[in-house]
């Protein structure tokens, strides 16, 4: 991804279309999501070396927040909402200029006229089933939804901050595919989501 902002108000970053990028598939070669919502978790995995397909992805990060918002858009350039994905807190490792998170499952989507929808509700409870998460830690991701809910409704920042309007410059290249990869925490990641 490309930095768009780095500072106290949070990370912004940019996903084109078109970025290559390595993501976890079934042995098969097919998304994780084909297995079902317990089994996503549960079964083998491999990586993939693929490109971002469809309009590019504005993911705006937080600070001290569980959850980051993704800002979507249509071919024809229209805005077509907010993302928010809930997750833990992201890591930095500023040695190797990474962050980290690991994805929660529940998600929400607004709409540009602002109302909620849950998403992957199922899958949460997958993840339980799975041991992913437990009861508890599923509650709480449950909480950081509403919290974020509570956000929206105030429309605070990053909701607030008129990201919709932003579009990427023309002459920004597309990140290179990765070459390197740290196979422990890759492995980790692969088996706790």
């Amino acid at each position: 991804m490309t930095v768009v902002r780095d500072d106290a108000d949070g990370l912004v970053a940019w996903l084109a279309p078109g970025t290559p990028l390595l993501k976890p598939v079934l042995t098969d070669g097919r998304e994780t999501r084909h297995a079902g919502p317990v089994a996503m978790f549960t079964a083998d995995r491999v990586l993939k070396l693929d490109v971002w397909h469809g309009t590019g992805i504005l993911k705006v990060s937080p600070p001290g927040k569980p959850w980051s918002v993704w800002y979507f858009w249509g071919a024809d350039g229209t805005f077509r909402g907010w993302y928010v994905n809930l997750e833990r807190e992201h890591v930095r490792d500023w040695a190797s200029r990474r962050t980290g998170t690991v994805d929660h499952v529940l998600d929400l989507w607004i709409n540009p006229d602002r109302s909620i929808e849950w998403k992957d509700e199922d899958e949460l409870e997958g993840a339980v089933t799975a041991g992913r998460f437990t009861a508890a830690e599923a509650e709480q991701i449950v909480a950081d939804a509403h919290t974020a809910i509570r956000d929206i409704e105030a429309w605070t920042s990053p909701f607030s901050d008129d990201w919709q309007f932003w579009s990427a410059p023309p002459a920004w290249r597309l990140p290179v595919a990765p070459t390197t990869h740290q196979p422990d925490l890759i492995a980790e990641e692969l088996h706790s989501g």
